[in-house]
């Protein structure tokens, strides 16, 4: 061999070799807390099946199709009546047109961990229910998925996991390449140790659910960022956007939140209301509602336009589309739990998640067994 092909074939091996030490401690890094992630994950992508098979869904009564919506007065009153001395902080569309969830809370400046949910027929004004929503198995499920219990440092924590994720998912492609370009890709040696069959197997799987799992952890790091996401878009866009009304003093009672919403959507048209923040609360100002429209096609369903619409009079003082971070927010979050595309898309969701459960077990199983037979 020439001089010069020996240097590219040894300056080649070097760098496998800091490949392989970047996925293997990458991958210890991350892998218990990423076996956590999974098997949390699991069930919070069928989250709507199974508070139906639980029966912890409400249900809004049979009507006959076409049934008018009541006046959004009228359900902010019977929630406001299902709860006295209590003020409505958010109104929200649930998935089901016939259900209005609104949150309730001791002040208009209450935190989150205040907030009590009342759920009100859309149609007839009557409320349906108080739901627990800080409780059950699901809740669980989502507080060890979403930040371990630790509030904003355990979601930053859970977001440098994901860093290694995507790391240990780059590196483990960029090894497997020499392999599959002679030819091997998808070869399990058969005749040989245990251990070379399950590096086998796991070097499949994990070619396999590559751009799966590169969305999933993608989007997760994004999704733990909220909170950070949420705040820049309150010191950069909305401040321009209340600027005007800059030092006035809070509104003392909001006027009608119908007249808000239907000004908001007259002008955006082929659009829908997603959510109502009263005044006071973090997504808008002291002296506006913030009405949040999303788009009437399956395609613009999960991008948001925020619209301030003036409490006291019931105009639109502002419309504008949010920038490119917080589009970045909002298209991670379905993608991240596959629950845009229906049972099928679900279902995919959950095999891919099997299977990377599987990548990581035996990723750790080969690193322990390697570590032994090292010994030995």
């Amino acid at each position: 061999m020439a001089p010069g092909q020996l240097r590219r074939a040894g300056a080649a091996r070097s760098g496998l070799r800091t490949w392989s030490r970047l996925h293997t401690w990458s991958s210890l890094v991350c892998t218990l807390f990423l076996l956590l992630l999974c098997l949390t994950g699991l069930p919070l992508i069928f989250h709507e099946e199974i508070g139906h098979w639980t029966g912890s869904e409400v249900e809004a009564p049979a009507m006959p199709s076409g049934t008018p919506r009541a006046d959004l007065d009228a359900v902010v009153a019977a929630a406001m009546a299902q709860r006295p001395g209590e003020v409505v902080q958010y109104l929200i569309w649930e998935e089901d047109p016939d259900i209005l969830r609104l949150s309730m809370a001791p002040s208009p400046t209450a935190p989150p961990t205040a907030l009590t949910t009342v759920l009100v027929d859309a149609r007839t004004a009557r409320v349906l229910a108080e739901p627990r929503d800080r409780e059950g198995f699901l809740y669980w499920m989502l507080r060890l998925h979403a930040d371990l219990f630790l509030g904003i440092p355990g979601k930053l924590f859970l977001g440098v996991m994901g860093l290694l994720f995507v790391l240990a998912i780059v590196s483990g492609a960029v090894l497997y390449g020499p392999f599959a370009r002679h030819g091997r890709f998808g070869t399990v040696r058969r005749g040989r140790s245990a251990r070379l069959r399950w590096l086998d197997l796991h070097n499949i799987l994990g070619v396999v659910t590559l751009s799966w799992a590169l969305v999933v952890g993608a989007t997760g790091v994004v999704n733990t960022l909220a909170e950070q996401v949420i705040a820049l878009w309150r010191i950069d866009q909305l401040a321009e956007m209340i600027a005007p009304w800059k030092g006035q003093p809070p509104v003392a009672a909001p006027g009608s939140v119908q007249a808000a919403v239907t000004a908001a959507m007259a002008a955006a048209p082929g659009q829908e209301p997603f959510f109502v923040a009263w005044p006071q609360t973090m997504f808008t100002s002291p002296h506006h509602y913030g009405v949040f429209l999303r788009g009437d096609r399956p395609v613009t369903h999960r991008l948001l336009t925020p619209a301030l619409v003036d409490a006291e009079t019931g105009r639109l003082a502002a419309l504008r589309a949010p920038p490119w971070y917080v589009q970045a927010l909002l298209l991670s979050q379905p993608l991240h739990f596959g629950d845009y595309g229906g049972m099928p898309l679900k279902l995919a969701w959950g095999v891919l998640d099997l299977v990377t459960i599987v990548v990581l077990g035996s990723g750790l199983w080969l690193w322990l067994r390697r570590r032994r037979e090292g010994r030995a």
